[in-house]
Formats: C-alpha cells, structure tokens, sequence
C-alpha cells in the first residue's frame, strides 16, 4: 500500500500550469516582465527614499522596508515559477519546500502587519499632528517593523514545524510553489487539525491587521471630515489615498486566498488567485507609489534632474 512507503518522498515536483498547455510560453513573458517592473519599481523606491532626505519620515520608512520585504518576497517564488513555466522544472527537496514556505510565510504577514503600521502612522499624522514627532519617533518605528517581523518568523515556524511533521505519500504539488494547501493535500494522513491551524492563524493575520487599518480609517476620515475648507480635506486624503489602494488589494487577495472554504475553486482559479499576490500585489506598490504619490514624484524628478544637470 502506498501509506506504507511514505517515508521515502524525498522532493516533490511543481505540476505548475501545466494546464494551461501552450499558452506556458504566454505566461512566461507577461510574468518575466511584470517582475522586472516589480523589481525595477521597488529598487527605485528604496534608492530615492535613501537618497532624498525630505523623505526620511516614518512613512517612507515603512514604504522602503515594506518594498524590501516584497522584493525577498518575490524572489522566494518567481524565478522557480518561471523556470517551470520554460519547462525547465526541477524537483525540489522537502528541505527546500519548507524553506521556501518559511520565507513565503514570513514574509507575507510582515507585509500585512507593515501595512497596518503604515495605516497607524497615517492616523498619528492627520488625527494626532501636534504630537506625530514625538508618537512616531525612530525607535517605535524600528519597533514596529521588529514586531511585523517577529509576528511573521514565529507564525512561519509554527506552520512549517506543523506541516512538515506530516508524512507524505504523493509528490506532485498541484501549484507552482510551496504553499501550505497544496503541500497538506499530499500527505497520507488526515490533515483536519491542521487545517484548523492554518485557518486560525489565517483569521489572526489577516483579520486583525485588516481590523486595525479599517479602524484607522474611520477614525482618519472623520477627522477629515471635520476640516473646514475644501482643500485641506483634499491634501489630508490625498497622503492616504495610495496605502488605502494597497490596503484593500492586498488584504482583498489574502482574504480571498486563505480565507474561504477549501473546496469551493477549482486547482486553476486557486492558482490565478496565487498569481495576484505572488506577481500582482508586489508590483501594485512601486506603481501606487509612484504614479499617485506627488512626494515621491517629486523625489523622483530632483534625483533624475540632479544627474541631468
């Protein structure tokens, strides 16, 4: 019997899109260039944050942190992703799938506890202005990045320990990487109290920080509402207007990811929504920065102006 013999899978293998047939070639070159975008983008970000000294807030502190954590991010999963996609698909160890589910885990929820201090500072600076200096000091933001962090390596570690214990009798990851479903749905025991784990923590990281944004919101748009002329309340909003569209596709994805009944979509729509947080969601950042924030904008054209001149 095949439950006999687990203990002798040693890798597994990516089925990937494999479905998706000829169109793999397609995918390649949509997926290779929004990552160079993504990439290009975040580098951009984190050389103009550094370099420009109007930027050294605790905004665009978190903004760079939060584009290094989506570059690590990235570079876990996609080029593997890629070169499945070129059919050049290598097994992977199961020492190399649980580190790759490790760095996916952590980061993932650094992201997600990172955009909820983003949400928090924006709230200090509209709700709080007399006393944001003294509230969102270096040391409570180098805090709130440490804590983002921790939240992430010890939630990473709790699955992966608990994944990783099952035994396994298949070796084809129905997915492109290492992700917790997939990896759970080969092992030849019933996973039941592990799926319990994994939706509770699923809840606590997702729900929770998105409770602490919306929160932050509510309270930052009655202050808002509150400024008497029209164009206060225009610039007040505009400083929030490019987490806000970070915040909802991002926790939007999640949510949608981990969140809702294991059975209700087929392998392919389960991969697509993989596909808007692993590829979409990193790249939505540099261009919500970029395009919508007139601080960085401006950065951008001093930095590009100074080499020109």
């Amino acid at each position: 019997m095949e439950g006999k013999n687990h203990t002798l899978v040693s890798e597994f293998t990516f089925q990937g899109f494999s479905s998706f047939g000829e169109h793999q070639l397609t995918l390649f070159v949509v997926f290779l260039a929004l990552y160079t975008f993504t990439l290009a983008g975040n580098v951009v970000i984190v050389t103009v944050i550094s370099v420009d000294h109007r930027l050294h807030t605790p905004m665009y502190f978190f903004l760079s942190t939060l584009s290094v954590s989506e570059t690590v991010y990235t570079l876990v999963i996609i080029p593997k992703m890629l070169c499945n996609l070129l059919g050049l698909s290598q097994p992977i160890s199961l020492a190399g799938c649980a580190t790759q589910m490790f760095f996916f885990i952590t980061l993932a929820i650094n992201n997600c506890f990172l955009l909820t201090a983003m949400g928090y500072d924006r709230y200090v600076a509209i709700c709080n202005p007399l006393r944001y200096a003294v509230i969102m000091s270096k040391g409570i933001c180098i805090q709130l990045v440490g804590g983002a962090c921790s939240i992430g390596l010890i939630v990473a570690m709790t699955q992966v320990l608990a994944v990783f214990r099952l035994p396994f009798c298949a070796t084809r990851v129905a997915h492109f990487f290492c992700d917790i479903r997939p990896v759970m749905k080969l092992s030849c025991i019933d996973t039941t109290a592990n799926e319990i784990l994994t939706l509770i923590i699923s809840v606590l990281v997702i729900l929770v920080p998105m409770g602490l944004v919306f929160v932050s919101y509510v309270l930052i748009i009655s202050t808002i509402l509150k400024i008497p002329s029209a164009q206060g309340r225009k610039k007040a909003f505009a400083t929030c207007a490019s987490h806000l569209t970070v915040v909802i596709v991002h926790y939007g994805c999640a949510s949608i990811a981990y969140l809702k009944p294991k059975s209700e979509n087929s392998r392919d729509e389960d991969q697509l929504i993989s596909v808007t947080y692993t590829v979409i969601t990193p790249l939505l950042n540099p261009v919500v920065y970029t395009l919508r924030n007139k601080e960085v904008k401006d950065a951008l054209l001093r930095a590009t102006g100074r080499k020109l001149s």
